[in-house]
């Protein structure tokens, strides 16, 4: 991805199906990139990350996964499946950003070891001045201390973007989601995390889970969404399949 792309990532698609045919064919039905959830999602890691990745990379989209914590070895297991970037949950400070960043970049930028043990349907071995410029790192906020830390947070070297779980965000600050997402002051919690990255010029990311929550976090600012889940898209399709063919 270059740098102008990244800015651009757009609507996403979040992977919780661990079937490869399933997800390619989710991924390539128009989304601009797919993320899959090893945190909460089916996902367990090692071959069954780089069989779901190599099925969305398949897809003609960037492959993206939220790794289950911030800890080196799950970052540097998904980057080694193929993935294009990271998404590392609950980061509530500079040093945890730092630690996560430092994960997804090979000396002397990072840490992360060099271990090109890969499924060939994923991606070739890289290069790691090319790896470590063209990886995406992007930290979660969604809790109170990370909110009042995002602009330290923001400024990190390395942390490519910010990414919002709204639904872990509201918890902590004791509001609906709803009520998150609706409001549009100044100082907003979703207006601070998108002016924090318009001022050290990262990724603004977002999880939606459902169309209906696309247009709030966009008029937020947001750059990079998530708009539905596979598996609820799937249940709601086939729904409204079946409803129609009732009707005929």
């Amino acid at each position: 991805m270059t740098r102008t792309s990244r800015n651009t990532l757009g609507t996403g698609l979040w992977v919780g199906c661990t079937d490869g045919r399933v997800v390619r064919a989710a991924a390539g039905g128009g989304f601009d990139w797919a993320c899959v959830d090893e945190q909460h999602g089916g996902a367990a890691g090692g071959r069954e990350n780089t069989d779901l990745i190599a099925a969305v990379r398949a897809a003609g989209v960037p492959a993206f996964v939220r790794v289950a914590w911030n800890r080196p070895e799950l970052i540097g297991r998904a980057l080694d499946s193929g993935a294009d970037g990271v998404i590392v949950p609950m980061v509530d400070g500079v040093e945890q950003a730092r630690a996560a960043a430092a994960a997804a970049r090979f000396a002397p930028r990072g840490t992360r070891s060099f271990g090109p043990i890969r499924s060939a349907d994923a991606v070739t071995v890289p290069v790691p001045e090319r790896a470590n410029a063209d990886v995406l790192c992007l930290v979660m906020v969604e809790t109170a201390r990370g909110l009042d830390a995002v602009d330290d947070i923001a400024a990190v070297d390395g942390v490519d973007g910010i990414f919002v779980g709204p639904f872990d965000l509201s918890l902590a600050l004791g509001l609906e989601v709803a009520e998150l997402l609706a409001d549009g002051g100044e100082d907003a919690p979703l207006r601070r995390v998108v002016r924090a990255c318009r001022a050290n010029g990262l990724v603004a990311g977002a999880y939606a889970g459902a169309v209906e929550r696309v247009g709030p976090l966009r008029a937020a600012g947001f750059t990079m969404i998530a708009a539905v889940d596979d598996l609820a898209m799937i249940a709601r399709s086939a729904g409204e399949a079946a409803a129609a063919a009732k009707l005929r």
